[in-house]
């Protein structure tokens, strides 16, 4: 089969476009997407699409931009969706990112110029070496890169020019979904599946070069409101319940050795704050709470629950309301029931001259939530790495692999069919 290749470094050139600009999520907003400027991608990624002879490629007025790959074969080929998110995460500024590619790398220490304190060290980044000869992407210092998912969207939009300008690989239809505000937990919440019109999919926002994730966190958030009892700081003894202290308690009761993010790994799961505000009289704490079964899950909550029980025993006059809402489920439980999704997943990254790293992912992916609507989605690697801070990076060769996996996927699944 015809292979793919970076000749003129287009993939690069899309990426560093791509992670310019700004399309950071925000959990607080209620609009959808959550922030307008995440169709500034979208509308680049369409105006790209349709250069490239894609005419069905749209923006939609929730952020979500749709395109189709025609088939080039006679079969009956199951239609396959591959999807990548456009937003950037809360956690670290997305605005006027810088991408420095870094070639040829060698082992060394990356300083990055913008803060020269932000240095990317081999022992801090262990995947760093197996990237000795290769081409590495950062930001400048000061900013996230967008490697998580513009390096997925990237690939998807490289491996579609490499499809369309040669019919003569044989392929079913292929559906092309980016989204908005997966960062935040609602990427699919205004996903059209019955237009998307796809049997399976595969998430493009995977870490290791070769991994292909069939297991996530199952995942609820949790908002706490504690209601204290607010008077004169001068005559408040007695009286006064700080809803900011009882909170604080809460959260200082919390097993720190177990049930944390600092403190877990592999499949053990966590109660994590996310945010925490509000004044004597009303303050409010939001968690994530993750654990790779919904038993394990729901042991959690009740958890979290029973803290904010014992705590407010000692504050009679203060009233507490927490309110726990599922967001994704391991989407293991779907996938085992479709095999040949994984399978032709790691035939192609064999085919791609990778060995195949099966895994979980300590966290999730639109493929989650997309398994429990219909659209089984296991996630694939894109090359990004430390991603939510200021040392993220990719590598170029690695993405390179990223869009050849993506070509075999689409190969393979015309061939068995």
């Amino acid at each position: 089969m015809l292979k793919y290749q970076n000749n003129n470094k287009t993939l690069q050139g899309r990426f560093t476009k791509y992670v310019q600009i700004d399309t950071q999520s925000d959990p607080l907003s209620e609009t959808i997407p959550s922030t307008e400027k995440q169709k500034d991608l979208g509308r680049v990624l369409v105006a790209e699409l349709l250069e490239m002879g894609i005419t069905d490629a749209h923006l939609d007025d929730f952020g979500y931009v749709y395109a189709t790959i025609p088939s080039t074969t006679e079969k009956e080929v199951p239609v396959i969706c591959f999807c990548s998110h456009m937003d950037t995460s809360p956690d670290c500024s997305g605005k006027n990112v810088k991408p420095i590619i870094h070639p040829n790398y060698q082992g060394q220490d990356l300083v990055l110029p913008d803060d020269e304190t932000i240095i990317l060290k081999m022992a801090e980044h262990p995947d760093l070496k197996d990237q000795i000869g290769n081409d590495i992407i950062t930001a400048s210092g000061t900013t996230l890169l967008g490697a998580d998912n513009k390096a997925g969207v990237a690939e998807i939009m490289e491996a579609a020019a490499f499809l369309i300008s040669h019919p003569e690989i044989k392929h079913g239809k292929i559906r092309i979904l980016f989204t908005p505000d997966e960062e935040i937990g609602r990427g699919v919440d205004k996903a059209d599946l019955k237009k998307l019109g796809a049997d399976f999919g595969y998430t493009i926002d995977g870490e290791t070069l070769g991994s292909i994730e069939d297991e996530t966190f199952s995942a609820d958030g949790a908002v706490l409101t504690i209601n204290g009892v607010s008077t004169h700081p001068g005559f408040a003894k007695g009286k006064m319940e700080s809803a900011i202290k009882i909170l604080a308690d809460v959260i200082s009761a919390l097993p720190a050795d177990c049930l944390s993010p600092e403190s877990t790994e592999l499949k053990e799961g966590f109660i994590h704050p996310v945010t925490f505000g509000g004044s004597v009289e009303q303050a409010e704490a939001r968690f994530i709470l993750r654990a790779f079964n919904d038993e394990e899950l729901s042991a959690n909550g009740e958890l979290l629950d029973a803290t904010v029980q014992n705590i407010i025993e000692d504050f009679p006059n203060s009233t507490y309301t927490l309110k726990i809402t599922p967001q994704y489920r391991n989407m293991k439980q779907v996938l085992d029931q479709y095999p040949q999704v994984i399978e032709y997943g790691i035939e192609a990254i064999k085919r791609a001259g990778i060995v195949p790293k099966q895994q979980s992912i300590r966290g999730g992916t639109d493929g989650s939530r997309l398994s429990f609507m219909g659209l089984p989605c296991p996630n694939i690697f894109a090359g990004e790495h430390a991603f939510h801070g200021k040392q993220e990076w990719a590598s170029v060769q690695d993405m390179e692999k990223a869009v050849q996996t993506i070509v075999n996927i689409a190969s393979i699944w015309e061939e068995k069919a």
